[in-house]
């Protein structure tokens, strides 16, 4: 390359005066001992001259094709209908330009899951999406998780601990979820706008727990309708079996699929498919509700994780359904009709089942007789069962539960149907039972009939102390748990602490606990009301009964064949057994009540024979309240179009009162869909006094043990006066002004407790 010297440069077509005045210019700048290549000179020219054109050239017009998006389509959660228009009318498809907002949820101890969460978030920002980063425990999933829509997808970050545990910053949402997926009260349809995908931290050494929050979190989500965005993935802190070499590279290699399934969604170009409810039961083997790839990336779709099917039975039975053909219901692959038919091809499979349980029953008689041990009634399949769904076993047989009004009234959000008709402060409430065993199997049962059946007590038997203690520790630990909840007002979580009504209604049957006595004594001396449920089956029971706050029967048809129909009782002389029990109800003192569950197509048009039954038992109130919908179940064929409206409640509730001449409408629940027919002998001066007066109950009640029995009491020495608002035409409708009703954000529906 050659060089030039400023001195001697030369100008080519330009004249001797002008090339001289431009020489002595570069000399003046440049120096006489500075060189330069030329091209270097020629180039940086040409930028000059680029430069002062960029700045001088005029603005470019508008195209003549002007694509216009409205703000008011874009905001729309429904990307399918936005549309994009040109200047000549065209509809282009703009779903694809519409960017869905993502959400990114970690629940951390150590810090790992946080980590990983701001990693996926600071990547997705830098693809230009709209991103919120949220810590669980500060989120509220039953405000807040349902009202979220189809222009949002969630990612839930969560750590599994080597118990087996969540992080403690995400253990109040996993139990809220728990419980709401297992609540036959919730609709299975709750989160269907919900889309999201899982990622679970955890440490194959501790295989038996190896990323259980994550599995729980994703199964649990998809059971509420929500639609998985991708497979599950699990991150393995074991370095030797994690897929990828360690959990860092196992969230990196996860991220890479995540893109690649969830970009098409984020952006609009692919849309999820919604769960279909129908197919729940009916999985494919690979297939997760949505057309689910995660086989193909190595992975495993949550879906193929079965629960665990043991041959084990769930429950022990001892009855007389053992005798009877009619009794034997879909087990040991035995099918039946709901009107008791069995097929003739399975009648063989039937009475080999009878021959069994014959003589398993006699070979435990001989085993008792001869004062060997009897067996557990909670087997551990059946121990696991009820765990899962949320109950706390207790000893042998006995089992407590936190109501949902429990939880509701500790964040103020109003109490049970038992608040507004009879006073009792929902929150200090203790739902329990001493027998998870019950003698009948009623087609609208909340546990859809995992709990154990039999006509008599033939199990080994906790000591009543051993039965309260448990109860009380692990109600009052469950609440413990509320500590810090969002939403849980302080001066009730500290009320809850200490409970002063229990309810004698979780499951089974109460009264065959052959301590039942025992067992109330310790409660009321514990100054716990207590408000016993029995099914009519045991009259005898009712009969020695100690007095409680209240009792109730469950009066749930009022002919044989209905009463057979819907509560499926396993005696043979069960209508005899049901009407001597009435009759024993009439005997007692202290507040008795009949609880109708009307069910639509069952037991709707019997008013007159259930106002014979009223007479019979005279009853001092009658709770009528529309059957609760449980949910597909195999033991029940009841559907939504069995669940009466409030509006059907009230007409048969009006039509019932005219029949009874001793009972007028007292008040009413809307929320629980739930009348009260009251003895007017509660009606003084015109006003209602269905509320129990509490301190001057265990008054009564322990007059009456220190006498031996001798003091009685009946139900109109501890009445109170109802409040206004709690009486059948008010406009509150049974809800108490003191609390906060609650409405969910878009239909209005109140939810208050669940």
């Amino acid at each position: 390359m050659s060089f030039i010297s400023m001195n001697s440069i030369k100008i080519v077509g330009t004249n001797c005066k002008e090339g001289v005045m431009l020489e002595q210019l570069f000399t003046a700048v440049f120096g006489d001992s500075l060189t330069l290549p030329l091209w270097t000179i020629l180039l940086a020219c040409l930028i000059t001259v680029w430069l002062i054109w960029e700045k001088l050239k005029p603005v470019a017009q508008p195209q003549k094709e002007v694509i216009g998006v409205s703000t008011e389509l874009l905001s729309s959660n429904n990307t399918a209908t936005v549309s994009k228009v040109t200047s000549n009318g065209k509809k282009l498809d703009a779903s694809k330009f519409v960017r869905l907002k993502l959400k990114i949820f970690y629940g951390t101890t150590t810090g790992k899951s946080k980590t990983f969460a701001e990693q996926l978030s600071e990547e997705a920002m830098r693809k230009d999406y709209g991103v919120e980063l949220l810590d669980l425990k500060d989120y509220e999933p039953e405000d807040n998780l349902s009202e979220l829509t189809t222009d949002t997808v969630c990612v839930f970050i969560v750590s599994t601990y080597m118990d087996g545990m969540p992080s403690e910053s995400c253990s109040w949402f996993c139990k809220w979820l728990e419980e709401t997926s297992t609540d036959f009260r919730v609709e299975k349809t709750l989160l269907k706008n919900l889309q999201f995908c899982v990622f679970g931290l955890g440490n194959s050494l501790y295989a038996e727990h190896y990323n259980t929050v994550g599995k729980k979190l994703d199964r649990q989500l998809h059971s509420l309708a929500a639609r998985r965005v991708m497979a599950l993935g699990l991150g393995d802190e074991d370095v030797v079996n994690s897929k990828h070499g360690g959990i860092e590279e196992d969230f990196k290699a996860w991220r890479k699929i995540f893109w690649r399934q969830a970009g098409p969604i984020l952006t609009g170009r692919r849309t999820l498919e919604p769960v279909s409810l129908a197919s729940k039961g009916k999985k494919e083997k690979g297939k997760c509700g949505v057309n689910c790839k995660g086989k193909e990336d190595g992975g495993k779709c949550s879906s193929d994780e079965e629960e665990d099917n043991d041959d084990e039975p769930l429950y022990e039975t001892s009855s007389e359904e053992e005798e009877d053909v009619g009794a034997v219901e879909g087990e040991g692959g035995v099918s039946q009709g709901s009107g008791g038919v069995v097929d003739l091809e399975d009648l063989g499979k039937v009475m080999k089942q009878m021959k069994t349980a014959k003589a398993k029953r006699q070979e435990e008689e001989v085993a008792m007789s001869g004062g060997g041990e009897r067996k557990e009634m909670v087997t551990p399949q059946l121990r696991k069962a009820l765990t899962k769904q949320g109950y706390k076993i207790i000893g042998s047989h006995s089992g407590v539960k936190l109501c949902r009004w429990t939880k509701s009234m500790l964040r103020g959000r109003g109490g049970c149907y038992k608040h507004t008709f009879y006073g009792i402060e929902s929150h200090r409430c203790m739902e329990t039972t001493p027998s998870l065993a019950c003698a009948n199997k009623c087609v609208f049962c909340w546990r859809h009939h995992t709990n154990p059946v039999g006509t008599e007590w033939r199990w080994k038997m906790d000591d009543p102390e051993l039965v309260y203690s448990g109860a009380l520790e692990n109600h009052v630990n469950m609440i413990k748990e509320f500590k810090g909840v969002p939403g849980v007002l302080a001066a009730r979580f500290e009320e809850g602490l200490k409970p002063a009504h229990c309810a004698l209604s979780l499951v089974g049957e109460p009264i065959m606990y052959p301590e039942i006595n025992k067992f109330i004594h310790l409660l009321h001396q514990k100054q716990i009301s207590t408000f016993l449920v029995t099914n009519a089956q045991f009259p005898e029971a009712i009969r020695n009964l100690t007095p409680v706050t209240q009792l109730y029967v469950s009066v749930d048809a009022s002919t044989k064949d209905s009463l057979k129909k819907i509560d499926r009782p396993l005696f043979k002389d069960f209508w005899e057994r049901y009407i001597d029990s009435l009759r024993a109800l009439s005997e007692k003192g202290q507040r008795t009540v009949y609880r109708l569950t009307l069910v639509k197509a069952f037991n709707t048009d019997e008013i007159e024979n259930y106002a014979k039954l009223v007479e019979m038992g005279k009853p001092d109130f009658i709770e009528i309240k529309g059957v609760t919908y449980c949910g597909d179940s195999k033991a029940s064929n009841l559907t939504m179009s069995n669940v009466p409206w409030h509006e059907e409640v009230v007409k048969f509730v009006q039509e019932f009162a005219n029949e009874l001449p001793d009972y007028e409408i007292a008040a009413e629940h809307e929320h629980s869909n739930c009348i009260l027919l009251a003895h007017k002998k509660f009606k003084i001066n015109n006003e209602w006094w269905t509320w129990i007066d509490y301190p001057k109950f265990h008054t009564l009640v322990a007059r009456y043990t220190g006498s031996g029995g001798q003091m009685t009491f009946t139900a109109e020495d501890y009445m109170a006066k109802t409040p206004n608002w709690a009486v059948f035409g008010a406009t509150e409708q049974g809800f108490d002004p003191k609390e906060t009703r609650y409405f969910r954000k878009n239909a209005k529906k109140d939810i208050a407790g669940c």
